[in-house]
Protein backbone atom coordinates (compact mmCIF):
# COMPACT_ATOMS: atom_id res chain seq x y z
CA UNK A 1 0.00 0.00 0.00
CA UNK A 2 1.46 3.42 0.86
CA UNK A 3 5.12 3.92 1.68
CA UNK A 4 4.21 5.18 5.15
CA UNK A 5 2.29 2.01 5.94
CA UNK A 6 -1.38 1.13 5.74
CA UNK A 7 -3.45 4.06 6.97
CA UNK A 8 -6.45 1.80 7.54
CA UNK A 9 -8.83 3.71 5.30
CA UNK A 10 -12.41 2.45 5.33
CA UNK A 11 -14.06 1.29 2.13
CA UNK A 12 -16.16 4.49 2.20
CA UNK A 13 -13.04 6.66 2.38
CA UNK A 14 -11.33 4.73 -0.43
CA UNK A 15 -14.46 5.22 -2.58
CA UNK A 16 -14.60 8.93 -1.66
CA UNK A 17 -10.98 9.39 -2.74
CA UNK A 18 -11.64 7.54 -5.99
CA UNK A 19 -14.73 9.69 -6.70
CA UNK A 20 -12.93 12.98 -5.86
CA UNK A 21 -9.51 12.18 -7.26
CA UNK A 22 -9.97 14.16 -10.51
CA UNK A 23 -12.24 16.98 -9.28
CA UNK A 24 -11.07 20.57 -8.68
CA UNK A 25 -10.38 21.25 -5.00
CA UNK A 26 -10.10 17.53 -4.36
CA UNK A 27 -7.20 17.56 -1.92
CA UNK A 28 -8.87 19.68 0.76
CA UNK A 29 -12.09 17.67 0.50
CA UNK A 30 -10.19 14.38 0.74
CA UNK A 31 -8.13 15.55 3.72
CA UNK A 32 -11.29 16.73 5.50
CA UNK A 33 -12.78 13.28 4.95
CA UNK A 34 -9.64 11.53 6.23
CA UNK A 35 -9.60 13.67 9.37
CA UNK A 36 -13.32 13.19 9.91
CA UNK A 37 -12.85 9.42 9.80
CA UNK A 38 -9.61 9.12 11.76
CA UNK A 39 -9.60 12.23 13.96
CA UNK A 40 -6.34 13.49 12.47
CA UNK A 41 -4.09 12.99 9.45
CA UNK A 42 -1.30 10.57 10.26
CA UNK A 43 1.94 10.29 8.32
CA UNK A 44 0.65 7.02 6.85
CA UNK A 45 -2.61 8.67 5.80
CA UNK A 46 -0.75 11.52 4.06
CA UNK A 47 1.35 8.99 2.13
CA UNK A 48 -1.75 7.02 1.18
CA UNK A 49 -3.62 10.14 0.01
CA UNK A 50 -0.64 11.08 -2.15
CA UNK A 51 -0.44 7.58 -3.60
CA UNK A 52 -4.17 7.21 -4.27
CA UNK A 53 -4.55 10.67 -5.84
CA UNK A 54 -1.24 11.00 -7.66
CA UNK A 55 -0.70 14.32 -5.87
CA UNK A 56 2.92 14.86 -4.77
CA UNK A 57 3.46 14.21 -1.06
CA UNK A 58 5.03 17.67 -0.67
CA UNK A 59 1.79 19.26 -1.87
CA UNK A 60 -0.29 17.09 0.49
CA UNK A 61 1.87 18.19 3.43
CA UNK A 62 1.81 21.79 2.17
CA UNK A 63 -1.98 21.83 2.45
CA UNK A 64 -2.01 20.02 5.81
CA UNK A 65 0.49 22.45 7.32
CA UNK A 66 -1.09 25.58 5.83
CA UNK A 67 -4.59 25.05 7.23
CA UNK A 68 -4.78 25.01 11.03
CA UNK A 69 -7.92 22.89 10.86
CA UNK A 70 -5.88 19.84 9.94
CA UNK A 71 -4.34 17.93 12.84
CA UNK A 72 -1.23 15.80 12.45
CA UNK A 73 -1.21 14.40 15.97
CA UNK A 74 -3.78 11.99 17.30
CA UNK A 75 -6.24 13.91 19.47
CA UNK A 76 -6.68 13.07 23.12
CA UNK A 77 -9.84 11.62 24.58
CA UNK A 78 -10.74 15.03 26.05
CA UNK A 79 -10.48 18.09 23.81
CA UNK A 80 -9.62 21.26 25.71
CA UNK A 81 -10.24 24.40 23.63
CA UNK A 82 -9.08 27.70 25.09
CA UNK A 83 -10.38 30.88 23.52
CA UNK A 84 -7.77 33.39 22.48
CA UNK A 85 -10.18 35.78 20.77
CA UNK A 86 -9.83 39.45 21.66
CA UNK A 87 -12.04 39.52 24.78
CA UNK A 88 -10.62 36.27 26.18
CA UNK A 89 -7.05 37.20 25.36
CA UNK A 90 -7.37 40.58 27.08
CA UNK A 91 -8.88 38.97 30.19
CA UNK A 92 -6.24 36.24 30.57
CA UNK A 93 -6.90 33.57 27.93
CA UNK A 94 -3.17 33.09 27.35
CA UNK A 95 -2.65 32.46 31.07
CA UNK A 96 -5.41 29.81 30.95
CA UNK A 97 -3.88 27.95 28.01
CA UNK A 98 -0.40 28.22 29.55
CA UNK A 99 -1.77 26.74 32.79
CA UNK A 100 -3.47 23.89 30.91
CA UNK A 101 -0.25 23.08 29.07
CA UNK A 102 1.77 23.27 32.29
CA UNK A 103 -0.60 21.06 34.32
CA UNK A 104 -0.75 18.50 31.51
CA UNK A 105 3.04 18.61 31.04
CA UNK A 106 2.80 19.47 27.34
CA UNK A 107 6.09 20.51 25.78
CA UNK A 108 6.45 23.03 22.96
CA UNK A 109 4.78 21.61 19.87
CA UNK A 110 2.80 18.93 21.75
CA UNK A 111 -0.92 18.91 21.16
CA UNK A 112 -1.84 15.81 23.15
CA UNK A 113 -0.69 14.30 26.41
CA UNK A 114 1.45 11.16 26.29
CA UNK A 115 -1.33 9.10 27.89
CA UNK A 116 -3.77 10.24 25.16
CA UNK A 117 -6.21 11.63 27.71
CA UNK A 118 -6.08 15.33 26.72
CA UNK A 119 -5.54 17.55 23.69
CA UNK A 120 -5.18 21.31 24.13
CA UNK A 121 -5.80 23.78 21.34
CA UNK A 122 -6.23 27.51 21.09
CA UNK A 123 -9.38 28.67 19.29
CA UNK A 124 -10.38 32.10 18.06
CA UNK A 125 -13.88 32.26 19.52
CA UNK A 126 -16.21 30.05 21.52
CA UNK A 127 -19.03 32.59 21.36
CA UNK A 128 -19.18 33.47 25.05
CA UNK A 129 -17.30 36.80 25.08
CA UNK A 130 -19.23 37.99 28.12
CA UNK A 131 -17.76 35.11 30.12
CA UNK A 132 -14.14 35.80 29.13
CA UNK A 133 -11.75 34.11 29.51
CA UNK A 134 -13.39 30.90 28.37
CA UNK A 135 -12.39 27.32 27.69
CA UNK A 136 -14.40 24.27 26.76
CA UNK A 137 -13.73 20.61 27.44
CA UNK A 138 -15.54 18.26 25.06
CA UNK A 139 -17.97 21.10 24.32
CA UNK A 140 -18.74 21.94 27.97
CA UNK A 141 -17.99 25.64 28.45
CA UNK A 142 -16.26 27.15 31.50
CA UNK A 143 -16.12 30.92 31.83
CA UNK A 144 -14.70 33.77 33.89
CA UNK A 145 -11.67 31.56 34.46
CA UNK A 146 -8.60 32.16 36.55
CA UNK A 147 -5.47 30.00 36.53
CA UNK A 148 -6.55 28.51 39.87
CA UNK A 149 -9.80 27.23 38.34
CA UNK A 150 -8.08 25.20 35.62
CA UNK A 151 -6.77 22.27 37.70
CA UNK A 152 -10.13 21.26 39.22
CA UNK A 153 -11.74 21.38 35.78
CA UNK A 154 -9.06 19.15 34.23
CA UNK A 155 -9.19 16.81 37.25
CA UNK A 156 -12.92 16.28 36.58
CA UNK A 157 -12.00 14.74 33.20
CA UNK A 158 -9.15 12.57 34.47
CA UNK A 159 -11.61 10.12 36.00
Amino acid sequence: MAKGGNAGFSADLVKFIKDWKDKPGNLIMILHHVQEEQGYISREAAFEVAERTGIPLARVYGVISFYHFFKTQKPGKNLVSVCLGTACYLKGGQDVIDECRSLLKLKEGDVSTEDGLFSVEPVRCIGCCGLAPVMSVNGEVYGKLTKAMVKPILDKYRQ
